[in-house]
């Protein structure tokens, strides 16, 4: 039985569990089935086909090309200091992640080799995924049934996009809904994490003392090339997914967030546009802000019972309601609530394709 409490490896680390969004399982907002109750009958989100369990249709799980494991997870990652990366370039795009005062940098040049990097980050067990298909990057906490889980790559896709497996029972997870879709834990979740998607020349400006997954992986790859070429400029998608919503560009880069059952789609572009976004979604007041290029985070904007409004001036952040003063980690450092703390929320950035083909219904700010 899989333990109902996947976030306690967080808690112990001290990390604000209100800040983590769990995201949903099933395809577009279909009801989920808690941790905990794997074998849950028919009608709670699992069917069942053959004896196999599921919550998306089989015939729509694809073969990406090459086989389980074919494109290898890093399963012992290997880190530099900073001043030790000089494989990468200021430029060059990142997962940032901090957990428990430790910060480590994971490459997109690394990452698109291998997908998925089992690791360990202020005493949390963690996946960090991406998929290049969509430009989808998660990080989550890997614990199923109360221990620590090791994934790889299944070798195929749903909606174009990664289905990792766990190795204890094969099951087939979805990295855009961060729940198993296929096999014995079907209707799981994952707890998801806040991250940065940064370049590493901003990111190393916050977090100097960073370290950065090294190409000494194990494996043999040109990690200076991009196997994937021109497809991230491509209007092409390369496989079919259920859902082709002409509302957007596909290929543009979106930042959904999902909360109390309703989705919402950001542009990135309207993010980078200097004011900070000031929205609500699922009954909850959300703040979206970017402080660099290609990089956005979310907030719950409430503190203590009040909903805040958020506003650049002169280059900074204050709220309407106090006039205090906010830095890019959500934290007042003056003003009358100097010292509060907003809470963070995992976001979901990656190709408007993807995200319209697993939430249909989502709203896109602005539209």
């Amino acid at each position: 039985m899989l333990n109902p409490k996947l976030a306690v490896p967080l808690a112990a680390a001290g990390v604000a569990l209100a800040g983590l969004l769990l995201l949903p399982g099933g395809l577009g907002g279909g009801e989920s089935v808690p941790a905990g109750t794997a074998g849950a009958p028919v009608g709670q989100g699992v069917m069942e086909t053959g004896g196999v369990r599921h919550t998306v249709p089989l015939s729509e799980i694809r073969d990406g090309g090459p086989p389980q494991d074919g494109i290898p997870s890093i399963d012992d990652p290997a880190f530099v200091g900073a001043a030790g990366a000089a494989f990468l370039s200021d430029s060059d795009t990142v997962i940032g992640l901090e957990i428990g005062g430790t910060a480590r940098a994971y490459p997109l040049s690394i990452l698109v080799w291998h997908e998925i990097v089992n690791d360990m980050v202020g005493g949390v067990p963690v996946a960090v995924t991406y998929c290049p298909l969509c430009y989808t990057s998660q990080v989550f906490v890997r614990v199923v049934g109360g221990e620590a889980a090791e994934f790889g790559t299944s070798g195929k896709l749903y909606n174009s996009n990664l289905l990792m497996y766990d190795r204890t029972t094969g099951s087939y997870w979805s990295q855009a809904l961060g729940t198993a879709v296929r096999g014995e834990l079907a209707g799981a979740q994952l707890e998801a994490v806040p991250f940065d998607l940064i370049s590493w020349g901003d990111w190393k400006a916050l977090h100097p003392g960073t370290d950065v997954l090294s190409t000494d992986t194990g494996h043999t790859r040109s990690y200076s090339t991009d196997p994937y070429g021109d497809y991230y400029t491509d209007p092409r998608i390369m496989f079919p997914v259920s859902n082709d919503d002409k509302r957007l560009p596909p290929k543009e880069v979106i930042l959904g967030i999902e909360h109390g059952g309703e989705y919402k789609a950001y542009r990135q572009s309207d993010v980078e546009s200097g004011s900070p976004i000031n929205d609500d979604i699922g009954g909850v007041p959300v703040l979206l802000v970017s402080g660099y290029q290609g990089n956005a985070r979310a907030f719950e904007r409430e503190v203590a019972g009040q909903t805040l409004d958020f506003e650049a001036r002169g280059g900074a952040v204050y709220d309407l309601q106090t006039g205090s003063l906010w830095d890019y980690g959500g934290l007042a450092t003056g003003g009358e609530l100097a010292g509060a703390q907003l809470a963070r929320l995992a976001i979901h950035p990656g190709f408007w394709f993807e995200w319209a083909a697993f939430h249909p219904q989502t709203g896109v700010y602005g539209r």
